[in-house]
């Protein structure tokens, strides 16, 4: 991460109130969200269904922002008409997902969208370093994928620091995603130290202790001044 470089903070509409979504969307715009993380899942690939194509149309409607679209689904390639819509779209797929990771990676890329890869907790670094020179996004999953409000396992630190000193020896410019158990305190400020860019936050933001805006803030005040550790 550059001297300059700010940390982008993506909600996580898995959180959000669903009987007002397109409130909560705006809500997280209006707060200073810089993505819009949505979470796809098939029920297969992970174990719950969330939504589809014709949800995230919708959340479109309500803000501005590029949606950080995370499909946890089998052979993502296969769907990604349905997901990647605009210039601005992320498409985050995942290694373990992929019979032909370099295909589905080169499928967005020539699109002409922004393209990400996750590995989950159990998964090495290794997965992704043959595609790392050709992505925008590395993200690291922090939790088992396929459950909202679960906790950060804490040996993700040294993964993502790991990860963070590989792209900056081989002068790679994928940003550094980390997903799961984010919270205003040490979660996110470890994150950051080791080298994380870009923050998903699901019940960190939307919850019923407090407004988007307020959750916002806090997440904004702990991240101040945070850069990676040497």
């Amino acid at each position: 991460m550059s001297p300059e470089a700010r940390v982008l903070i993506a909600p996580s509409i898995l959180a959000a109130d669903f009987a007002d979504l397109g409130r909560q969307v705006e809500a997280a715009t209006e707060a200073g969200a810089d993505l819009i993380h949505v979470d796809v899942m098939d029920g297969q690939f992970v174990p719950n269904i969330s939504f589809g194509e014709v949800v995230i149309d919708a959340v479109r409607r309500h803000t501005d922002l590029p949606l950080n679209i995370h499909l946890m689904v089998n052979e993502p390639g296969a769907l990604m008409g349905c997901f990647h819509k605009e210039e601005t779209d992320q498409v985050i797929v995942h290694a373990e997902a992929c019979t032909h990771l370099h295909r589905t990676v080169f499928q967005v890329k020539e699109a002409g969208g922004q393209v990400g890869v996750a590995i989950n907790p159990g998964t090495p670094i290794a997965a992704v370093e043959e595609v790392l020179p050709y992505l925008d996004i590395v993200l690291v999953m922090t939790v088992n994928p396929g459950f909202g409000g679960q906790s950060f396992i804490p040996e993700s630190v040294n993964k993502i620091r790991r990860l963070y000193e590989l792209i900056l020896t081989k002068g790679y410019s994928a940003q550094l995603e980390v997903d799961g158990g984010i919270k205003a305190d040490w979660t996110a400020e470890e994150s950051v130290r080791a080298g994380a860019t870009i923050l998903v936050a699901g019940t960190a933001i939307f919850n019923p202790d407090e407004t988007v805006s307020g959750s916002m803030q806090r997440m904004r005040g702990c991240l101040h001044g945070l850069r990676p550790s040497p």
